[in-house]
């Protein structure tokens, strides 16, 4: 059956969807004063790393914690000790993909480790007294809203749906050697 444009119709549908997307980079530098004056450093590392979103604006604000453990000399190279500090941060990511009609209500903010927060190097300071640790981590987040799509409706329904030729090949032994498998990256980032 051929319809006409007459017979064409659409629909708003209203359907949970990813409303915004960003990505942050961040680099650091905590400063830790150990107990002892510190000779050298024989190593550093960092664990425990927590983190909550919001969305604020056209942001998501990232907060964490992670503990910060470094192992260090002391007393001319005599005694080792391994100091820990708890620190605190927070990213704001900008949304960088915003579909603005989303429904404000009921967001929901999802937040990817791209890389967990990593000890870059650490430092004896100038005045020999604390530790400097350069730290760089990296975030992805998705706001996932109600938004609106429309859609085009077949007003006689489905039923003629089987009949229809899509298109579709359905040999699935196909040759892919000359799809460009960076094709889509640059859309995912």
């Amino acid at each position: 059956m051929s319809h006409t444009e007459k017979d064409v119709q659409c629909r708003e549908i209203i359907t949970k969807a990813v409303c915004g997307k960003g990505r942050k980079f961040t680099q650091a530098t905590h400063t830790i004063t150990p107990t002892h004056s510190p000779t050298s450093i024989l190593g550093c590392w960092i664990i425990n790393h927590t983190l909550t979103t919001e969305k604020v604006g056209d942001s998501v604000e990232v907060s964490g914690t992670y503990d910060i453990h470094f192992w260090y000399s002391f007393n001319n190279n005599t005694k080792t000790e391994v100091a820990t500090e708890t620190v605190s941060y927070v990213d704001h990511v900008p949304l960088t993909v915003v579909d603005k009609n989303c429904l404000d209500s009921d967001m929901d903010v999802v937040a990817k480790v791209i890389q967990q927060p990593t000890a870059c190097e650490a430092t004896i300071s100038n005045s020999g007294n604390s530790v400097l640790v350069q730290v760089e981590r990296e975030f992805g987040v998705e706001v996932i809203g109600e938004t609106k799509v429309c859609v085009m409706v077949c007003p006689d329904g489905c039923s003629d749906f089987d009949d229809k030729d899509f298109g579709f090949d359905e040999d699935v032994d196909q040759d892919y050697e000359d799809l460009d498998p960076e094709f889509l990256i640059d859309d995912l980032d």
